[in-house]
């Protein structure tokens, strides 16, 4: 027989569950890591629950703007621990990719407003208050009082970080939506020229000034340490790596990480690099390329 306390911590239970996607993708858009999301949810959780354990709590008349004033605090407060990692990180430093499983590619619908690699990588290069800002609004659809009560800034505060955020984002990466369906052809394209060793269909695909950005965290097969520019130093990278790795050893799956197409490069059972391509605003070239090689941003996938 179940008790009225029985009850009640079934409906905080619930009510957590319901906003978990939202909170997931409000979190990992801040910080970038499934690791360090993950973390911040358990500890939202345990707040939440221990709130609603005290015998003199009122109630939540808004459970979803207190669930996500309590996670974008979790996840200000973890930013700090990020950047010091960032300074020791060896080479460049890209966000853990979000894959979707392979029985739900178009993941959960909350989770799918995850932000682009590109975007993300943007953000990177924002303040803390100003990227919560322009999750919040940009992504989430937060209107400035609400913002403004979640981060305990005035509304004119909230507006002025919204338009430094968005002049700052959108000066790096303008606005253009390339189909998905095209975006998707065109990476399964650059995967099967990169393992068939394709020289030829690689540089068709590559605009002149494309820029590579490999993420090995010093652990992972590294392509580079540093940024590598340029249609023909690119190639001939991804040619040396195809010649390292016979195409009998690697198994190439293609999904979606995050709001992209991917390319899954497995050996064997185990995932050796998620590779994001970005497309020139008319959709035909390939303008960037992020490779996340770093076995510890690779353990979540299957």
């Amino acid at each position: 027989m179940t008790s009225p306390l029985d009850h009640a911590t079934d409906a905080v239970t619930e009510q957590f569950l319901g906003y978990r996607e939202l909170l997931f993708s409000v979190v990992y858009n801040m910080l970038g890591s499934v690791a360090d999301t993950e973390d911040a949810l358990q500890e939202v959780w345990l707040a939440w629950s221990a709130r609603h354990r005290k015998q003199d709590a009122g109630p939540v008349e808004n459970a979803r703007a207190y669930l996500v004033r309590m996670a974008v605090n979790q996840a200000l407060a973890r930013r700090e621990d990020l950047s010091r990692r960032r300074e020791t990180y060896v080479g460049p430093w890209l966000p853990e990719p979000l894959v979707a499983a392979e029985d739900n590619a178009g993941g959960a619908a909350e989770r799918a407003e995850s932000l682009s690699m590109a975007v993300l990588v943007v953000l990177e290069t924002l303040s803390p208050l100003e990227r919560a800002v322009f999750v919040l609004h940009e992504v989430f659809g937060f209107g400035h009082p609400e913002i403004a009560d979640i981060l305990g800034r005035t509304p004119a505060a909230v507006r002025q970080l919204a338009a430094r955020a968005r002049r700052h984002v959108h000066a790096r990466r303008p606005r253009h939506r390339t189909e998905p369906d095209v975006h998707a052809q065109v990476t399964e394209r650059f995967a099967a020229a990169v393992i068939g060793g394709d020289l030829r269909a690689l540089l068709e695909m590559l605009a002149p000034d494309v820029t590579l950005w490999t993420d090995s965290g010093g652990r992972g097969p590294a392509t580079s340490l540093h940024p590598v520019h340029g249609r023909d130093q690119v190639a001939a990278l991804f040619m040396s790596v195809a010649a390292a790795l016979p195409p009998s050893e690697l198994d190439l799956r293609h999904r979606r990480v995050a709001g992209d197409p991917c390319a899954l490069v497995f050996s064997g059972d185990s995932p050796l690099a998620v590779v994001v391509v970005e497309l020139t605003s008319d959709g035909d070239r390939i303008a960037g390329i992020y490779s996340v090689t770093n076995p510890e941003k690779l353990t979540r996938i299957h």
